[in-house]
């Protein structure tokens, strides 16, 4: 097992989102230290947005179930139709992000992983 001081998770999203909640609640019940990375005070910072783009795909990124999406006027919605045009969206309305977004970085390697998926933090925690 890792040495969670050897460990940086930063955990970003929206405090209110119930993926958001049961991500916190999870690395808390392991013991792992993150900072939170609020997007409604904080905003989305366009470096990160950057890597996690490339790192996952904005198809994974852009969050087409949520209530944001749904009140987007359709011709914004058929606007939405690469990279670039995801990315202003998202830089516009955080919380078209789907959440959390979660960066996990141990020595030289980072992981990102968008929703909330502790069978993949479990493998990053307790790498074989």
């Amino acid at each position: 097992m890792q040495n969670p001081h050897d460990i940086h998770i930063t955990v970003y999203g929206i405090p209110a989102c119930t993926s958001v909640k049961k991500a916190r609640a999870w690395l808390d019940e392991h013991g792992l230290p993150y900072r939170f990375h609020d997007f409604k005070k904080q905003g989305v910072p366009p470096e990160r947005l950057d890597a996690w783009l490339h790192a996952v795909g904005w198809e994974k990124l852009l969050n087409r179930q949520g209530t944001t999406w749904r009140k987007l006027d359709p011709a914004v919605q058929a606007s939405v139709h690469d990279m670039a045009s995801a990315r202003a969206l998202m830089l516009a309305q955080p919380s078209i992000i789907k959440r959390p977004v979660i960066e996990w970085q141990q020595n030289d390697q980072m992981h990102i992983s968008v929703g909330f998926v502790p069978e993949l933090w479990q493998q990053w925690h307790e790498p074989s």
